[in-house]
């Protein structure tokens, strides 16, 4: 097992991110920015991950359940033993400077 858990990528984590999408938007929540950071610390049979995100909003209604959505991407990456979801509002989403070119794009921001 000691060699599965250590082929945990945060290229297999950040595809796991991508996809969750935003429900109003329907657009990944890494296209349009909204993780800000992921560590991943070596635990005892497995790998703990901690991904620090924002909401496009702080009154979100969504938000409980996106945060949920990506706990459960995440927990299912094979190796992957512990999944904490930190929300954050600091720095405040902005999509024009924290969104992907083509995300921009779709939202209309030029």
């Amino acid at each position: 097992m000691a060699t599965q858990t250590s082929e945990v990528s945060f290229k297999q984590l950040g595809a796991a991110l991508g996809t969750v999408f935003d429900p109003e938007i329907r657009m990944s929540i890494v296209e349009l920015g909204l993780v800000y950071g992921v560590k991943v610390k070596d635990l005892e049979g497995g790998k703990a991950v901690t991904v620090t995100m924002s909401l496009t909003s702080p009154a979100c209604p969504y938000g409980p359940m996106l945060l949920a959505t990506v706990h459960g991407a995440l927990a299912k990456v094979p190796g992957v033993r512990d999944v904490d979801v930190d929300l954050t509002f600091t720095p405040t989403w902005d999509p024009r400077t924290m969104a992907s070119e083509e995300a921009k794009d779709q939202l209309g921001i030029y």
